[in-house]
């Protein structure tokens, strides 16, 4: 079985193109399915899986507290390989057919204020080479969208401040296009001059955002730096490395933004997963009215 997981994650990263973060949770979210119907189901052979051993692996899932948005996340995984080895004729049918989900509970995203972002992007400012840098990432989150792991991929080669945009990729390596604005390239540019070349080592380096070694920032250590920063800037709020780019997209559509003007630089394939934010201004608003209207 783990060599079809194998062949599944190959599928899925050459034909698929799929990015990184999502290839590690399909390998998982596999890796603990297969582990059940071997331990617990005595399972050897994928072939002899049928729709009750996947119930049993839900309520499992259920069972240890998993929330019912994992629970759905594991499903789509378990479709997905058994769809696969139904098409490379590895197995004649597929069990996970017709096995309903349970329904989600939609969160609203958490977004800061603009007097917290502000605060939070004013907070690096003590004009040593992190803080160029720190002042650099979050300017850039905050005046694009990107995610951050979209941000920590860009090189030296996709940010072109001249013309005031830069180049990313997205989901299934998509490229687009994104403006970026003054404070943004501005807070690049100082970077680029006074911060990047002291965080480079010996060795050459195509990213644009470094760490203390002189490598590519990772997520965790970008995550790390995110809640020093909100620390320091007196932000109580619970913080996510999302948290700028659900700003970013609120703030937008609070000021009038057209609804696929904001889905396009946030990059969703669906317009559906934008209109979460139309929600958020909505609360937003309802929440401006009952502090401040006297008859509320």
């Amino acid at each position: 079985m783990n060599d079809q997981l194998s062949d599944f994650i190959h599928f899925m990263t050459v034909e698929r193109g799929l990015s990184e973060n999502t290839i590690v949770s399909y390998k998982r979210d596999l890796q603990n399915y297969l582990s059940f119907l071997m331990t617990h189901e005595q399972l050897s052979d994928i072939k002899d899986v049928t729709r009750l051993h996947i119930i049993h692996y839900l309520k499992q899932l259920k069972e240890e507290g998993k929330s019912s948005k994992t629970s759905v996340r594991h499903l789509s995984s378990i479709r997905s390989f058994h769809q696969f080895l139904l098409r490379e004729k590895v197995t004649k049918d597929d069990p996970s057919w017709n096995i309903e989900t349970q329904k989600t509970e939609r969160k609203l995203p958490k977004v800061l204020s603009l007097g917290e972002v502000e605060k939070l992007l004013d907070t690096p400012n003590q004009h040593t080479p992190f803080d160029y840098r720190d002042k650099a990432m979050l300017e850039l989150l905050y005046a694009t969208g990107i995610r951050v792991s979209e941000m920590l991929d860009l090189t030296l080669a996709d940010v072109h401040l001249t013309m005031g945009f830069i180049r990313c990729f997205g989901k299934g390596r998509k490229e687009r296009i994104v403006p970026i604005g003054e404070a943004a390239a501005s807070a690049i540019e100082e970077y680029l001059e006074k911060g990047r070349g002291k965080l480079l080592k010996k060795q050459p380096a195509d990213a644009l955002f470094l760490n203390h070694h002189g490598k590519k920032m990772s997520r965790q250590g970008f995550w790390k730096n995110l809640k020093k920063r909100a620390l320091e800037a007196g932000i109580q709020k619970e913080l996510t490395p999302h948290t700028l780019r659900h700003s970013f997209a609120t703030h937008l559509l609070e000021n009038g933004a057209d609804l696929r003007a904001v889905q396009e630089m946030l990059g969703h394939a669906d317009i559906s997963t934008t209109q979460i934010y139309t929600h958020v201004t909505k609360t937003r608003l309802k929440d401006v009215y009952h502090k401040f209207h006297p008859r509320a």
